[in-house]
């Protein structure tokens, strides 16, 4: 449709042109005292290249005066350039781990007028990685002076830096200015964790530890793992008191209840004198993960002659069932049975366990109940052997 349109309008004007040029029409130009006749075509032409004449310098002035303008402009452009190269220069600096050049780039678009918030910010985030936190303080102002599209960048920082200099409560103020204006978001929640941290306040650190986990901000070991440690703080927060003790584990989450950290309830139970309520936790975890430590201390555990321990003994018995060839097991078999005074029983686990993995711990044990069975003798031979072992070998 286009082709016919371009097509029709040349045909008419050809069929124009044919026109003209047959016309003898005239035209009669008068400026006293002069006149002058033209053909009426040559008028036309002449008055088409008077028109386009017209508009050529037309547009040449326009142009001429338009040079200071463009030059400005072409100026300005030029300093942009400049300044997103000094700009991108920094940014690359930066993750290089070159600070300082990295500040030196920034400060060069910051002179040059352009992207200024991004340059302070950059040169701040340097400075900060040097530990020079009065030259990131002044870099922190410049970029707060270009604007609140910065603000969010500057409360991080300023949380960082507080952080680096153990200021933990002035990097939660920052952090909670920043997300009452801005909300919350995983990498503000990640610092906030770590002041948490300095300070302490073990319950909202775990409460954020599990928002993180849930939002994907944090890896399932990593969260594991911190909540650990805060509930082994917890629990030497509560250190000597058993009810206390008892009471925060028990309250614990199941999934939370790990071996690791039921060894640390146990051992803080059992040094509150509380060794029945230790045995409990230990009897629970070792059901769930077989952990030498917890093992360990299953057979070091006070415990007097009697109904109780003679329960602990059927339960660690079926607990070696399963693992019979478990050295740690066996010796705790051997101080189990020692201390309900079965002789015969706690020998026979003690040697068994040697036989396996020869051990100080089980060589004194052992030694012990022979100098109570009045076997001397054999007695001195195991003390001997347990002092030419390392003590960190068992």
């Amino acid at each position: 449709m286009r082709s016919l349109f371009w097509l029709l309008t040349l045909l008419a004007l050809a069929v124009a042109a044919a026109m003209l040029a047959h016309n003898d029409g005239f035209v009669l130009l008068i400026l006293p005292p002069w006149q002058m006749h033209v053909t009426f075509n040559f008028f036309i032409i002449l008055l088409i290249f008077s028109f386009a004449l017209c508009f050529c310098l037309f547009h040449a002035l326009q142009f001429t005066f338009s040079l200071p303008g463009r030059a400005r402009i072409w100026r300005k452009e030029r300093e942009a350039k400049q300044a997103r190269d000094a700009v991108e220069e920094a940014i690359r600096l930066l993750l290089s781990g070159r600070y300082g050049h990295a500040i030196r780039a920034a400060e060069r678009a910051w002179k040059a007028g352009q992207l200024t918030g991004t340059a302070a910010i950059i040169a701040a985030r340097a400075a900060q990685r040097m530990r020079e936190s009065e030259k990131a303080s002044l870099w922190l102002e410049r970029a707060r002076a270009t604007g609140a599209e910065m603000e969010i960048a500057i409360g991080m920082i300023g949380a960082e830096m507080a952080l680096e200099q153990e200021d933990f409560t002035g990097a939660l103020q920052n952090l909670q200015e920043l997300q009452d204006r801005h909300g919350r978001h995983i990498a503000a929640m990640r610092l906030e964790l770590k002041s948490l941290q300095g300070t302490g306040n073990i319950p909202a650190v775990l409460k954020l530890v599990r928002q993180l986990e849930k939002r994907g901000g944090m890896n399932a070991a990593v969260a594991m793992e911190i909540r650990r440690k805060a509930h082994q703080e917890a629990l030497s927060q509560r250190e000597g008191d058993a009810e206390q003790l008892l009471a925060y584990f028990e309250a614990l989450p199941e999934d939370e209840k790990t071996p690791r950290l039921a060894l640390n309830a146990a051992r803080s139970l059992a040094r509150a004198h509380a060794p029945e309520a230790a045995a409990d936790i230990v009897e629970t975890a070792l059901d769930v993960e077989n952990l030498p430590e917890l093992t360990a201390l299953y057979g070091q555990l006070p415990a007097e002659p009697g109904k109780a321990l003679i329960g602990r003994i059927a339960r660690a018995e079926a607990w070696l069932k399963a693992r019979p060839y478990d050295a740690v097991l066996l010796l705790s078999l051997g101080l189990l049975c020692e201390k309900q005074k079965l002789w015969g029983k706690a020998r026979s686990y003690l040697e068994a366990s040697l036989a396996i993995t020869p051990g100080r711990a089980a060589h004194l044990a052992l030694a012990r109940l022979l100098d109570t069975l009045e076997e001397p003798d054999a007695a001195n031979r195991h003390y001997r052997q347990a002092a030419s072992i390392d003590g960190n070998q068992g």
